[in-house]
Order: structure tokens, then sequence, then C-alpha cells
């Protein structure tokens, strides 16, 4: 039984996370810990979810603290010293419904997931009946961004009356993000703040298209940027003062940078995804640090692989979505807008993505059924590089080229569709995206 992908659980609360899934995952999890914290987002289905999951645990003999609506950022923060349940299907429809799980403020690895669904697929019995536990409400939400505030007070400058707009997308990051931002000093002014399950404003997931409101609100208006989050507030995405949406690349160059620099350690690492920029790489070295990548969805295992090989993680990201390593394991939004806009306010926006190197990038979707995946990518892992002879190639998450110009490409199969991604970054993007898919479709042919 397959439960888990990249991120948790997630698919439709009538077909699949339903209550009786949900009951079945939370006794599951229950013999992995005594506590566990529960939240949710504002989806019209989170209650019944979080009353099943309540029974699951405790009567697998848990403890349960009750947490209510809050961001998942805020889950994983008061998930330290225990373990926690995030209920959630971030920048799905409203339709959908999630299940994340954390340990010490960190999303269980894969190992962990496999335990839940092995557990989940043979039944596991209640507790008896005198072991069961109990529950307790708890309101962690006031002492995170208090946590949030005082972390981000450390780095950049004073808001000191910064403008600054925030899209909510009628998500939970409403009851965080603004409260945060204003406590250091900014003027915010906010868009679909009112948390709402149905996601009125827009859909929940924020896309140049999406946001298209607060692009045309901050370029009408005299903002230093914007902003806008997902369903539960662990992605964000920036907009400068034109009302142009800024490169998730860029955003996590600067973020990856600015630690680099800020962290007292010896061996500065930041951890990546195989579809992320060399703009990242650069500022990383520019900054005396390096890159490692790990696969899409594992960041944390990406950090504690670093951290056994003796690096120093400073910080960890994929596009949108960024751990914090010195603040917490967690992908974390709320600190991403309260850092950002401390930098911001320190020197301006556009002096942060001067050094950035921004060159066209494209992304292409070639067909390839499922059953051809793994034979096209064999074949593509000698055939590209051969195809490619100066540059460099890493074949650890599908095949990525990297070439003496910073440009590359990574071709990798989709894990959810019946694709195979081509992801490309150059100054002549569309040249090497046509050159890097008659190879592709050569394999693919071959394959089916």
């Amino acid at each position: 039984m397959e439960l888990f992908g990249t991120a948790g659980i997630r698919g439709s609360a009538t077909e699949k996370v339903t209550p009786e899934l949900a009951l079945a995952v939370g006794r599951a999890a229950g013999a992995d810990g005594n506590e566990f914290v529960v939240g949710r987002d504002g989806r019209v289905t989170g209650p019944a979810l979080a009353a099943a999951m309540e029974a699951g645990l405790e009567s697998a003999g848990a403890t349960v603290y009750r947490a209510g609506i809050l961001p998942t950022p805020a889950l994983a923060f008061a998930s330290q010293g225990r373990r926690g349940v995030m209920l959630t299907a971030s920048h799905n429809p409203p339709t959908d419904n999630g299940i994340k799980v954390f340990d010490d403020g960190v999303e269980y690895d894969r190992e962990s997931e496999r335990g839940i669904e092995s557990r989940v697929e043979s039944g596991t019995k209640p507790a008896a009946w005198d072991e069961w536990g109990e529950g307790e409400t708890i309101e962690p939400l006031v002492e995170y961004r208090r946590a949030v505030t005082a972390f981000a007070s450390t780095r950049g400058a004073d808001l000191d009356g910064l403008r600054v707009a925030v899209d909510c997308g009628n998500g939970v990051g409403a009851v965080a993000t603004p409260q945060v931002l204003r406590e250091l000093g900014a003027q915010v002014v906010t868009l679909n703040a009112n948390v709402d399950g149905h996601f009125p404003g827009r859909e929940s997931k924020p896309t140049p298209e999406s946001l298209s409101d607060l692009r045309e609100f901050v370029a009408d208006g005299d903002f230093a940027f914007g902003l806008g989050h997902d369903g539960d507030a662990d992605r964000i995405v920036i907009v400068d003062s034109d009302g142009e949406v800024v490169h998730e690349d860029t955003i996590l160059a600067i973020l990856a940078e600015h630690y680099v620099r800020s962290e007292d350690v010896v061996d500065p690492v930041v951890v990546t995804t195989p579809n992320a920029s060399a703009r990242i790489d650069e500022r990383v070295r520019a900054a005396g640090g390096r890159v490692e990548r790990v696969r899409l969805g594992a960041l944390h295992e990406g950090i504690a692989s670093a951290r056994a090989d003796g690096g120093d993680v400073v910080f960890a990201a994929e596009p949108w979505k960024h751990i914090h390593v010195p603040f917490g394991g967690w992908i974390d939004g709320v600190t991403s807008a309260a850092v950002i806009s401390r930098l911001v306010a320190d020197v301006g926006l556009d002096a942060l993505r001067e050094p950035v190197t921004e060159r066209p990038y494209r992304k292409v979707s070639v067909d390839c059924p499922d059953t051809s995946k793994v034979p096209a990518m064999t074949t593509l892992e000698t055939t590209l590089p051969a195809a490619f002879p100066d540059a460099e190639v890493d074949t650890e998450y599908g095949v990525r080229l990297e070439f003496p110009d910073a440009s590359w490409a990574l071709v990798r199969p989709s894990g959810t569709e019946p694709y195979v991604r081509i992801y490309a970054e150059s100054d002549d993007v569309d040249t090497l995206v046509a050159d890097v898919r008659a190879v592709v479709d050569e394999a693919v042919a071959d394959a089916s």
C-alpha cells in the first residue's frame, strides 16, 4: 500500500482522504509516540478529519493536543519535542484534504511513512481499553508568531513602515503572516485574509495567474513588494513593485546567499532539488558555501544526509518552499515572509536581485507511458551525456546536465503523470530544450 506522496497523503476528501483513512492513519501513527499535536487548515472537511485522526491516535494510547486552525509551519513548530499531524491539502482545490506527519518539527522520512502504510494495510488494533489516551486543547499560534518575529529581528533591517501587500488566498497564512510583519514594523495591506475553506478569493495555489489581483494591486500602489501564500502557508510567492512575479529560484538564491554569509560555520551547505537553477550554485559559491541536491519532496532527508557527511546545513529549499534551518527543520512560508521583508528593508528588492544571474527558463512535458519511464530513463543516462560531452552529468535524480557557462538541463520522470519532464535554463534556452528533447523523444520511442 502506497499512501504517501512527496508531500504527505493528499487527495479527494470523499474518495481518498476520508474520515475512515484518518482514523486508520491515526491509529497506525500512534504506535510511533505517546504525544501528538494535531492541527488543520481552514478546509470545510477539516473538522471531521481532525476528529477521526484524534480518535485514531487516542485509541492507540497517545495523548493528543488539539491545536485547531493554524499554518502548517506553526504545527511543525508545536511538534518539537513530540510528534504532530497536520490536516491540509496545501495548494490543492477545496475538494481535497491531506495528512502530514511530523517528528520533532521535521516531516516523517520515507522509512517512517512506510511504517504507517504497512500498519494501515495490515490493520492496527486499539490499545487496551484502559490505556487509551486523552486530549486537551492548546494554542501554540501566539508562541509561534513570537518566535518567528524574534528570529527575523536578527536579520536585515527594521521594517519601519515598509509597505507590503499580503495575499493570504483565504488560507491560514491569514492568522500568522500579517501579524508577524506588523509586529516587525511593516505597514501591511491584506487581500483574501479571511480563512475560508471554499477559497472564494482565488485558487489556493499561488501562480502568476491566480495572483493577478495582487499583482495589479501592488503595481498600482506604493509597495516595496507583495507576497502570496498557498492554503497552509508553507510556500510563498514574491511580487516586485511593478507587479511582476520574481522567479522562485532568484528568491531561493537570495536567501541561500544570505544564510551562507550570515551563519558562522566551517562548511556552509545549502540543500536544494535537481530542478533548481544554477543561479543558486553561483551565489552560494560566491558566498563561500556549497550546494547539495536531493530528490523533490525530500529536503529533510537531504539535510540529514549532508549533516552525516560533515556539512553545516544553513538553508534548504525547493522552489517557493524554504526551510530556515537556524530556526527549525520545517518548510515555513511565514518565516520566509519575515526574513525577506527584513532583507528588502535593508537594501531593497532590486539590490538583492542585482547579483543574481537570471537566464531564460523552460519546463517541457514529453508524453511517456508509465511503463516506459524506467527503460527510457535508463537509456537517457547514457545518451544524454554522449550528446552533450561538455556537460557535467549527475544521474542521481534523473539526468542533470550542467554546462561551463552555468546553463543547465534536467530530465526526470513525473511521479504522478505520464510524462518525462525537461527543465532547462540558458541564454539560448529554446535551442537547448530542442536539442535535449530530440534525445528524449528517441529514448521514449525506443522504450514504448
